[in-house]
Order: C-alpha cells, then sequence, then structure tokens
C-alpha cells in the first residue's frame, strides 16, 4: 500500500490592524483539463495533491501522483486562527 502525502500549508503573512491571520491550506483533487488543445474536457482522476519533494523546493510544487503543479489542484482552506499580533511579539 502507498503511503500518502498531504501538503498543509501555513500562511501567516496577512494582517489587519493589530491581528494577524493563519489559514491552514490543502490542496485536494486535480482539476487539469489534459483534453483542452482538442476542444475536450479530460482530467487524470488525481484525487490528492502529493508533494513530489522536500517543503521548501521546487520538487514540492509538483505532484508526485500525476505530474501536474500545485495550482491545478483545488485548494481548500480547512480552517482560519486570527491571532493578536502582540502576543506573538513577546
Amino acid at each position: 500500500m502507498k503511503k500518502r502525502q498531504i501538503v498543509i500549508r501555513k500562511e501567516g503573512h496577512l494582517r489587519s490592524s493589530s491581528n494577524q491571520i493563519f489559514r491552514t491550506v490543502r490542496y485536494g483533487e486535480c482539476q487539469k483539463n489534459h483534453a483542452a488543445n482538442i476542444g475536450g474536457y479530460a482530467v487524470d482522476g488525481c484525487r490528492e495533491f502529493m508533494a513530489g519533494g522536500e517543503e521548501g523546493t521546487t520538487a514540492a510544487l509538483g505532484c508526485a501522483a500525476c505530474g501536474c503543479h500545485r495550482n491545478f489542484h483545488r485548494r481548500e482552506v480547512e480552517r482560519e486562527v486570527v491571532c493578536d499580533s502582540s502576543s506573538l511579539d513577546s
């Protein structure tokens, strides 16, 4: 049985006044249309993004299952956490 690797990324770039928002992001099924050049519609059936390398490398942006870039996979924001930035500074 093949081991599944799920990519979850945290983003802490968004700030509103004194609060900082952290998002947990997950990448789902591949939505790349492989038959677009002939006017059709066909997806490869990849159900979930699996990183092709270590996080922080360019290989991590490619899916190990289907070979597509991470941008072709549906992005799901699982949760958002709002933190007071004054508590993060200390």
